[in-house]
């Protein structure tokens, strides 16, 4: 009797044990789920990494293990931040993940073993265009955050094209970091039946005019 009982006992123990490791991820199951969740999470990083840093931006760059370094400053108009230890970095041009490495590459060579840097765009300087002339709504047209804006997005965003619009003759007005300015000329429906390769992509402030065809 008593075996009996030992033995049933020793069954609903087995199997206990069966079915909570049956329900149970194993290790490499869970490794693989963290490793999913990873390369989801850096899947919705490139958009904000890929953004060009502009002067105005306001910006939070950490260290990791290193509170002392970390700060969250604005980028100057000539397009640098100061930094400890480092001193001034150059930013020109640079996209949010370029300007990590930069400031990685800067800590490493002279201070720290192997760094983490992370940095955060907190605050976007708003970027306008201006469209004029013969669309829906002429005025101020915003440039999506993150992304970049060609001239037929301009254009779409300030109501499209009216019935009056001259296609052929529309004017991009861009002034330069010298104070100077260029004015283009450009068939705008060439762009839309994608008759050429070139697309116009914008710069903050430009002027785009679309002039009325002469009736």
């Amino acid at each position: 009797m008593i075996r009996r009982f030992t033995f049933a006992l020793l069954l609903l123990v087995l199997t206990s044990v069966v079915a909570t490791a049956a329900s149970s991820p194993s290790k490499a199951e869970a490794t693989k789920t963290e490793a999913t969740r990873a390369d989801a999470a850096k899947a919705d990083a490139p958009g904000k990494l890929d953004y060009v840093l502009q002067p105005s931006d306001l910006i939070r760059i950490q260290v990791f293990q290193e509170e002392d370094l970390s700060r969250e400053v604005r980028i100057s108009q000539e397009c640098s931040v100061n930094l400890p230890l480092i001193g001034s970095v150059d930013l020109t041009g640079k996209t949010a993940r370029q300007a990590e490495d930069t400031i990685r590459g800067l800590y490493e060579r002279d201070y720290l073993v192997h760094p983490q840097v992370n940095l955060i765009v907190v605050e976007y300087v708003p970027r306008n265009v201006f469209v004029l002339g013969a669309v829906g709504s002429p005025g101020v047209v915003l440039f999506p955050r993150e992304q970049g804006l060609t001239l037929l997005d301009a254009i779409s965003r300030a109501g499209s094209f009216n019935r009056l619009a001259d296609k052929k003759h529309v004017t991009l007005k861009r002034t330069n970091t010298d104070g100077k300015s260029d004015t283009f000329t450009i068939n705008a429906e060439d762009l839309a039946k994608g008759d050429t390769t070139e697309t116009w992509p914008l710069q903050p402030n430009d002027v785009i005019t679309v002039p009325e065809r002469i009736l």
